[in-house]
């Protein structure tokens, strides 16, 4: 299997962490969104797509890059994220993405979020909240969910 990962890093360098973690049990390349070619996401078996999550979505550089994709994608993909606080199910950061993903020809088999340190205002002036996150149990979570992930989708491919 084939994969590659599309990540959007900025703030502290959460999200990155854990798509080295899933990047290296996938043994999948990590790039951000301008280093790639929407062209190239076509000779991958899987993609992920990541970033922190600001003000309850996705990364705006990240959200513009999956809308300037060709709608013909017929790829696996996944979503992870990095976030302050929980996915809150009255509005769902993760499930909007997926969508987006799903319009432009993707089959995303499973998504992945964990906390991370945030310094959003106002947690900024307390210093930010999640400090220490994400933390090895996070890492451990994630390197578990790309393990069940790579099982799944070898297996389909």
């Amino acid at each position: 299997m084939k994969a590659i990962m599309v990540c959007t890093s900025v703030s502290h360098g959460n999200t990155r962490k854990v798509a080295e973690v899933i990047g290296k049990v996938l043994d999948a390349r990590i790039v951000s969104p301008d280093q790639v070619d929407a062209a190239e996401l076509s000779t991958y078996d899987l993609v992920g797509f990541g970033s922190g999550i600001f003000l309850g979505s996705f990364h705006t550089q990240l959200r513009e890059f999956i809308e300037s994709l060709p709608q013909e994608q017929r790829n696996k993909a996944f979503v992870f994220a990095t976030s302050g606080f929980p996915e809150a199910s009255f509005r769902p950061f993760s499930r909007p993405l997926v969508r987006l993903l799903e319009q432009q020809g993707f089959e995303v088999v499973d998504t992945f979020s964990c906390r991370a340190f945030d310094t959003f205002l106002p947690f900024k002036l307390v210093g930010g909240v999640r400090k220490g996150r994400p933390n090895a149990s996070d890492l451990a979570a994630a390197r578990t969910f790309a393990e069940g992930l790579r099982t799944r989708t070898s297996t389909t491919s």
